[in-house]
């Protein structure tokens, strides 16, 4: 019999995470965390040198049982996939649910940056976003988590007190854009249960 997936609740359809300094090693506990079952894509922007080609894709394929993929222009969004921004290049989402790469100057000193494409998802799926941000050490990110926020959606910083740089999630924090704050061990299972008991 084939496993039943986690059912996520109509409300939400994407998952979205952004970090930097710091943020490999929370994001392979991060993926680590989730279940076989999940059902989401989850959209991962980290802060990468613009010559580590697709090394973040193999370091998180060997933490999770779910495919992890570097993105390339025109792939479509498939439910249960991780995806990654590629390296200099910001990462956008389109109407049609497919991803698009930009070589538009680096926002927040970052290409990908997390604002741009937090941004790109909220254009897409409106008050349907999950957005997390972990461990960094500047401040991209806020504007993206700001309109997830604002739409409706449902947003989680990392705990500044244990993240490696306390910089990204503290501004988020500190700007009222976000809705729960965590130690990365309960970040997962706190999306979960929002899946579970969908929007008030």
């Amino acid at each position: 019999m084939a496993r039943r997936r986690v059912a996520a609740d109509p409300a939400y359809s994407v998952l979205a995470i952004g970090a930097s300094w710091g943020g490999v090693e929370a994001l392979s506990r991060f993926v680590a965390a989730l279940p076989a079952t999940w059902s989401l894509p989850v959209i991962i922007v980290q802060h990468q040198h613009a010559t580590s080609g697709t090394a973040l894709e193999r370091i998180l394929s060997r933490q999770t049982v779910l495919e992890v993929i570097d993105v390339n222009d025109k792939q479509v969004i498939e439910p249960g996939k991780i995806y990654i921004a590629p390296a200099n290049y910001h990462l956008l989402v389109e109407n049609d649910k497919s991803f698009s790469l930009s070589t538009d100057a680096a926002v927040n000193f970052s290409r990908p940056s997390i604002d741009v494409t937090f941004g790109s998802i909220v254009d897409v799926y409106a008050g349907r976003c999950i957005g997390v941000i972990l461990t960094g050490a500047n401040e991209d990110g806020v504007e993206g988590m700001k309109r997830i926020h604002e739409c409706g959606g449902f947003t989680v910083a990392q705990n500044p007190d244990e993240a490696e740089v306390p910089t990204m999630p503290a501004a988020a924090i500190a700007a009222g854009v976000v809705d729960r704050v965590a130690c990365l061990s309960e970040i997962v299972p706190i999306i979960i249960k929002q899946l579970s008991d969908g929007k008030e």
